[in-house]
């Protein structure tokens, strides 16, 4: 079996970091979660750089069963980065609540790992593996504070949910490979463009309990249940990370997915494409119109993130180079401007869930000036607000649902943008023009102001030079 060495140094770095070394010091070196803390952050970021050294070296190894460079590359540096900014917030966060252990470490670069396996995959076992390695880690971590009621609510529900969902997408796998008689995405799709599968309409069903599978991982409706209970319940660090990077490799997965299931050729892809329409415009409204009566910052937070899962669909709906193109800008923005969001909860919360509500935010800008500043800017990103990140990602996604002829679907996703800023809008004026109640003590960041800084930083700059972002992805479909 050919493998290339060189291409595949990203994922060789992160297995063999996580693997061969990691899990040696941490057997060897007790009561030292400094050198574990450090030793990962070295790891991310000597992955990140291979990563983008490696990115125009493309091709196909394994078997031809991981797909290396390009846009896969990508999402290996943007995962790294989420990895590395949790990591930095984590570590605050985890010593107040006095639950800092070596191990939660371990599970946040072994969930990176599943996650750039889901994006190199170009064969449906690979994508699998990444998917459970991904989430039965975040399982984990949703309840990793053991001795918090909610967190432990939220691990065994998103096991039980995500456990079924598993099933669907194992059943999809075997009905697809039935159908088509490969496991592998360029096969597959040859045999659909030519409209030759053996047995179409199981071929059909296969697909539609992938999109099943998948939507769950998004959070897409109806399979959106376990967000705000999962979202609510999990370490606030956990939550930042899960509905940021978690969503990101899901759609990294999602597109290579449907370019795969839906060519231009087949009689299947207008079905799926209005399927798929239907499930964005419900998922957009349902997020959004739920999040306008919620009062607890966790939970307008993760259904303001199902109506995200909402406007990414839009460029799988479109499946044209610019809708796909659409969704990697948009998910990078998002993955910062959310990051942030839950950083800034996370540092105001206190323990027992306490600082949570909405009307805890009132008069933040006269308390904590800079991260009253860093919120609004997440807040009128997620808004879609120009100049900001968040505004560009969602006009590529309404350019490119309307040049595909979902005129409608349009204009769904512009009322339901409406509708959000009534919460986004609604938090800063909470913050900037509402007195604050009570004195409470002086929040701390440490390493989190770090994190805190890029994510705005990002945020400012990804929507003010947008254009040679988009010139890149557009050049790998």
């Amino acid at each position: 079996m050919h493998i290339d060495y060189f291409g595949s140094l990203p994922l060789i770095a992160i297995w063999l970091g996580l693997g061969a070394i990691g899990i040696t010091i941490q057997a060897f070196v007790r009561n030292n979660t400094r050198l574990v803390f450090g030793y990962y952050l070295g790891t991310l970021l000597l992955t990140a750089a291979l990563a983008v050294l490696t990115s125009g070296h493309k091709g196909t190894t394994f078997q031809d069963m991981i797909t290396l460079g390009g846009v896969a590359n990508y999402f290996d540096v943007l995962f790294c980065a989420s990895g590395i900014l949790t990591m930095l917030a984590a570590r605050p966060y985890l010593q107040r609540e006095g639950a800092e252990l070596d191990e939660f470490y371990t599970l946040l670069v072994s969930a990176t790992a599943g996650m750039m396996l889901m994006a190199h995959a170009n064969n449906l076992l690979v994508l699998f593996v990444g998917i459970e390695l991904m989430s039965i880690t975040f399982y984990v971590m949703a309840g990793f504070l053991r001795s918090n009621i909610r967190s432990v609510e939220a691990s065994l529900k998103y096991f039980l949910l995500g456990a079924f969902a598993s099933g669907f997408l194992v059943y999809g796998m075997s009905l697809i490979y039935g159908a088509t008689g490969s496991l592998q995405y360029d096969v597959i799709r040859g045999v659909v463009a030519q409209n030759a599968t053996n047995f179409p309409t199981l071929f059909a069903i296969g697909a539609v309990l992938m999109a099943v599978a998948m939507s769950f991982k998004v959070a897409a409706f109806p399979f959106h249940q376990w967000a705000p209970d999962v979202y609510e319940g999990s370490p606030t660090v956990v939550t930042a990370f899960m509905s940021t990077a978690g969503k990101a490799a899901a759609f990294s997965a999602f597109i290579a997915l449907f370019i795969m299931l839906m060519p231009g050729t087949s009689t299947l892809t207008p079905k799926l494409q209005l399927m798929l329409a239907v499930v964005s415009a419900i998922t957009m409204l349902v997020g959004n119109i739920t999040a306008v009566v919620q009062t607890n910052i966790k939970r307008m937070l993760a259904y303001s993130s199902i109506a995200h899962a909402g406007y990414l669909l839009m460029g799988i709906v479109s499946n044209t180079a610019d809708g796909y193109s659409g969704i990697v800008f948009y998910v990078t923005s998002y993955v910062f401007m959310q990051l942030g969001a839950f950083v800034i909860v996370g540092i105001l919360e206190r323990g027992n869930d306490s600082l949570l509500e909405i009307n805890d935010y009132a008069g933040l800008a006269k308390r904590e000036p800079m991260l009253a500043f860093s919120m609004a800017v997440f807040m009128l990103s997620l808004a879609g607000i120009p100049p900001f990140a968040g505004f560009f990602g969602k006009y590529l996604l309404f350019v490119s649902a309307v040049e595909t002829g979902y005129t409608w679907l349009t204009f769904v996703a512009v009322a339901s943008s409406v509708i959000s800023a009534y919460f986004y809008l609604g938090l800063i004026v909470k913050m900037y023009f509402t007195e604050p109640s009570g004195e409470r003590e002086p929040a701390t960041s440490g390493l989190a102001g770090i994190t805190l800084v890029v994510t705005t930083a990002v945020s400012i700059i990804l929507g003010l030079v947008a254009s040679p972002f988009l010139s890149t992805f557009r050049s790998w479909w």
